[in-house]
């Protein structure tokens, strides 16, 4: 038997240096996502109509506590129901305002507000810079575990292209600049998008389902859109028969009953009971059909999200349109994204001056895929470089979508994403 030392070496698989790569570039993207998110670009230069809103919330919070929630809610029903009242956000959207809270008093303790029309009062006021703080993070959670979802649905490539996509997104990153809600959600609606993949793969499996569950509670107590993603995973559910994503289980249905109502008790529990819950989601619902600005601005066809994305995105969108012609009949994974698009787009498009592009952040997972999914098609003649090229491709949308950025929301200051604004901003409409 020879010696050991005159063994040849044992050559490390290339699997190995690949997975190394592929870290190390997940690893990059990360940090360069999560820095343009709360490096300040543009705009938390002044405080917006939502963010007043949600920093009253977090300030009542920050008197009275939680034990102080119901009296908010009963508050907020005598005041909405004044004549000539402003329509404000209802409090039901807890568990933003509580995070921001929570965010308050780890970052400022019991710092006090500072005067609303003091100079840099965006800047300085503790609770509107814990909503932001709140904000960025979970921003930066929503591409982060955008592209986890993909890496386990669609394989290591798919999934740092998707991570990049979507850490570039120029509505992510408006979104993280600013105290807006939209963002958070989104992050929630994802994990559940990922986490129903998972169950239907990895039937009965308790961590996941517990997962589920616990996501699908904390979404509903984020938004009312909680809504439009609930139908988007239902719709899932019931084509998985014929769409044959995986295995639906007595216990995947008995968690997407008990999820929803676990939040929808606690958020009834915390407004003070089920008759003012009812009454505040009525009168949301009365006051969005005579409210101004979302008449103005709210309203419009069916393809209005297809039409705000193409001018915001236009060239991830155009290959996201692509990449369901050309992978969808191959993909199983990409098919159930795409189904959810579907079904919560139907949902979305319906109603009535409810319509912005901020809402169909949801889609953020679903369009990225699809984009690096044509990507790779448009890679592939390519043969041994094709790697390279679709490396090379990902790289310019990046870059692309950064300008994009730059172009709404830095050269045009926008804090909206109504049509009209974005449109001005490219120059179709003149000012």
């Amino acid at each position: 038997m020879a010696p050991l030392s005159t063994l040849p070496a044992v050559a490390q698989p290339p699997l190995s240096r690949t997975r190394l790569c592929a870290w190390t570039a997940a690893a990059l993207i990360i940090i360069f996502g999560i820095l343009i998110r709360i490096v300040p670009w543009t705009g938390f230069t002044t405080a917006g109509f939502d963010e007043v809103l949600y920093r009253s919330y977090v300030l009542t919070l920050d008197r009275g506590g939680l034990e102080s929630y119901p009296i908010v809610c009963q508050l907020y029903l005598e005041d909405q129901k004044e004549p000539g009242a402003i329509t404000k956000l209802p409090p039901t959207r807890f568990l933003y305002i509580y995070c921001g809270w929570i965010a308050k008093r780890i970052l400022f303790g019991d710092a006090p507000p500072v005067y609303a029309k003091a100079p840099n009062f965006a800047q300085t006021d503790p609770a509107l810079l814990a909503l932001h703080r709140t904000a960025s993070v979970f921003s930066s959670l929503l591409f982060i575990v955008a592209g986890i979802c993909a890496w386990r649905m669609l394989g290591t490539a798919s999934g740092l292209g998707v991570l990049a996509l979507a850490a570039c997104s120029p509505t992510q990153i408006h979104l993280a600049q600013h105290a807006f809600v939209d963002g958070f959600l989104a992050f929630w609606a994802t994990m559940c998008v990922w986490l129903l993949w998972e169950n239907l793969r990895t039937p009965n499996h308790r961590g996941w389902l517990a997962a589920l569950g616990a996501c699908l509670a904390l979404m509903v107590l984020t938004k009312e859109n909680a809504f439009f993603v609930y139908i988007g995973l239902c719709g899932l559910v019931g084509i998985n028969r014929w769409a044959r994503f995986g295995e639906v289980t007595r216990g995947l249905l008995l968690i997407m009953v008990a999820g929803p109502l676990a939040g929808l008790s606690v958020l009834m529990n915390l407004a003070g009971g089920t008759d003012v819950f009812i009454a505040i989601y009525q009168l949301l619902v009365s006051n969005a059909e005579k409210l101004t600005y979302a008449i103005r601005t709210g309203d419009g066809p069916w393809h209005r999200y297809f039409v705000d994305l193409m001018i915001v995105s236009p060239v991830v969108l155009c290959l996201a349109i692509g990449g369901l012609f050309t992978s969808l009949k191959t993909s199983r994974p990409l098919l159930y994204l795409s189904a959810f698009v579907g079904f919560t787009y139907v949902v979305m498009c319906n109603i009535k001056f409810g319509m912005n592009l901020r809402y169909a952040t949801i889609w953020e997972l679903p369009i990225c895929a699809l984009a690096t999914a044509q990507v790779c098609e448009l890679a592939r003649p390519f043969g041994k470089r094709a790697s390279f090229v679709a490396i090379l491709l990902v790289i310019g949308l990046c870059a692309y979508s950064l300008r994009q950025y730059v172009i709404f929301f830095v050269d045009n200051h926008l804090y909206e994403l109504i049509s009209e604004a974005l449109l001005r901003a490219v120059k179709i409409v003149k000012p």
